[in-house]
């Protein structure tokens, strides 16, 4: 007989008792609690069918398509299957759609061969969706230095950009960094179209945007496999070469969708939030797996444990599946515009967006003073950490609205190495999910959801605007926003709300 066996029928008799269940004062919980989520979590569950399941049937997910129209219904009905009694589809205006179509590059002269490339979201396609030739030109890193020095050469021209094997999620945020200044300067030198080398080796091809918040590139622009760069570089030494390339797809302006948010009430403060989220939308080259399906399972997963077991937190804990994420956390925005009434209650934020490697601790997000009391909370898991508490400021994935809005959010610091290979790639798919790792995630996230819907205090207050720009200012996010053309919409009051 299984403990997570026990624990349900324990469960379910309780519910017999009476004073126990709808209608009456519910009774206070186990002591041991957070040791059931975890043990349950690291038995037999449906976490891995349900990623499964949104993998091969669904697949990639872009904000838009019918395939996240999809995957937002399945996972409304994971959640009620669950037994969430409260689950919505709440509603937010994207504003822009980009969706992908034709990608062909061929090396005209000097030999003929075919360029494996990938569109890059919300980049136009070439004109009239009809080829380009032109010829290719060595824009180094695409440094307004490296542009320059091309001189009268880049008007017209398609510009080749080359790039640094990826190997850390800090080379993942430089190359992310440099697109708004690389954009400009190939706008102003008159390019014509770029073609981005890969950061990572063996013909792997991935989509990242090169704008944020769904705002058009100036010029159309594709990732390229990263040996093929390699051989036009080569090439381009030697001589002149010219490339054609087709890009078409769709665009359009705005247009509806739905975060997927359930809840399971408290028992004493019901007013009071515990958000767990991540989110559900996802490139569409690989099948979304590690980015981000693998941490919607996790989210559902423990929705099911709380009911499976039969436990009522003193708080309301809140399951959050965003979408829009990709085009810069778009979702997560519209929840913190639609609650802004509740964020005083919203007593902390949890987000998994690191993939399925191990949970080695917590980003803190700039609140020091979260150190201790999640220290507290994360205890009765500690069996599967250490635990590392790292207070730096994560620009990049859903906690960010509820930053500049001074609610306290926690991101989960997870083992890169398998992720960032995979990341929005190809390869994103199923079969390179670490098992037993999500697995541990999902102990690791119940029990400490758990204990901050549960503890007597509440984690920290609310922050003020003012406290959270000096916060933004002493994480040097205020910098990494404004590379993102972030930084206007925070002074300008469209993103933070207090």
């Amino acid at each position: 007989m299984t403990l997570a066996w026990r624990s349900r029928t324990c469960a379910a008799a309780l519910m017999l008792l009476p004073g126990v269940g709808p209608g009456f004062a519910q009774a206070a919980p186990p002591a041991d609690a957070a040791q059931r989520l975890i043990g349950r979590a690291l038995g037999e569950t449906p976490l891995l069918d349900d990623l499964r399941e949104l993998c091969d049937r669904i697949g990639g997910r872009l904000t838009g398509s019918a395939a996240c129209e999809r995957a937002i219904e399945w996972a409304a009905e994971k959640f009620r299957a669950a037994g969430v009694e409260s689950v919505a589809l709440e509603p937010f205006t994207m504003p822009r759609l980009w969706l992908p179509g034709s990608a062909v590059a061929l090396c005209v002269a000097p030999e003929p061969f075919l360029i494996p490339i990938a569109a890059v979201p919300f980049a136009p396609s070439t004109p009239d969706g009809a080829p380009l030739e032109a010829p290719l030109v060595d824009a180094g890193k695409g440094a307004p230095e490296d542009f320059a020095a091309l001189g009268a050469a880049a008007r017209g021209a398609i510009a080749l950009i080359r790039s640094d094997e990826m190997n850390t999620l800090g080379d993942l945020f430089a190359e992310y960094m440099r697109n708004s200044a690389m954009l400009e300067s190939a706008q102003e030198a008159g390019a014509a179209a770029l073609l981005l080398q890969s950061t990572r080796p063996h013909g792997l091809l991935y989509r990242h945007p090169v704008t944020f918040n769904a705002v058009p590139a100036p010029l159309p622009v594709a990732q390229v496999e990263r040996e093929s760069a390699a051989r036009l570089q080569r090439l381009l030494a030697r001589g002149a070469v010219r490339v054609e390339l087709e890009i078409g797809g769709r665009s359009g302006g705005p247009y509806p969708t739905h975060n997927v948010i359930a809840e399971l009430r408290g028992r004493e403060h019901p007013e009071e939030i515990v958000l767990l989220g991540a989110h559900l939308d996802s490139f569409d080259l690989g099948t979304g797996a590690d980015d981000n399906g693998v941490n919607v399972a996790l989210v559902i997963d423990v929705a099911r444990a709380f009911r499976e077991l039969g436990l009522t937190p003193r708080r309301t804990v809140r399951f959050a599946l965003f979408t829009g994420e990709e085009q810069g956390m778009l979702g997560s925005a519209a929840y913190v515009e639609r609650h802004a009434a509740e964020l005083d209650d919203h007593v902390a934020v949890v987000i998994f967006d690191i993939g399925s490697g191990r949970t080695t601790g917590f980003f803190l997000n700039g609140r020091e003073e979260l150190r201790a009391p999640v220290e507290r909370a994360l205890a009765p898991a500690a069996g599967l950490g250490p635990f590392a508490l790292v207070n730096h400021g994560v620009d990049g994935t859903d906690n960010f609205d509820f930053l500049l809005s001074g609610v306290p959010n926690l991101v989960a610091l997870q083992d890169e190495a398998g992720y960032l290979p995979n990341y929005h790639a190809e390869s994103d798919v199923f079969e390179m999910v670490q098992q037993r790792e999500a697995r541990l995630n999902a102990a690791i996230a119940a029990s400490l959801v758990w204990n901050l819907a549960e503890q007597e205090q509440r984690l920290a207050p609310r922050q003020s605007r003012a406290q959270v720009e000096q916060l933004l200012v002493e994480t040097g996010l205020d910098q990494q926003m404004k590379a993102f053309k972030q930084w206007d919409d925070w002074v300008a009051g469209r993103r933070g709300h207090h």
